[in-house]
């Protein structure tokens, strides 16, 4: 499996909600994803700016293919990318 954390900021306070509306509407989409285990974005209770994908996936190679199809590619880089700041960090599940 593989595991990912992204810990996105917006820019400015008029990108926080498109940037909420758009991670709604990518989540059933991320979903039905060929080898999506879980996808679930977070919008941070005390840093209104500060959003959090929770993502698991059967493989690495499953993650990468999902760049290349309809959430990512005409919601994510054209909603969402313009509006953020954001880190990647693949991690490991521990225990």
């Amino acid at each position: 499996m593989f595991h990912l954390i992204v810990a996105i900021s917006a820019r400015t306070p008029a990108d926080i909600e498109p940037i909420a509306d758009a991670l709604a509407r990518m989540r059933p989409t991320c979903l039905a994803e060929p080898g999506c285990l879980a996808w679930e974005a977070y919008h941070s209770a005390d840093a209104a700016e500060k959003f959090y994908l929770v993502e698991t996936w059967a493989s690495r190679a499953a993650w990468e293919a999902h760049g290349e199809l309809s959430a990512i590619q005409d919601i994510y880089v054209p909603e969402i990318m313009p509006r953020i700041n954001r880190e990647v960090h693949p991690c490991s599940r521990i225990g």
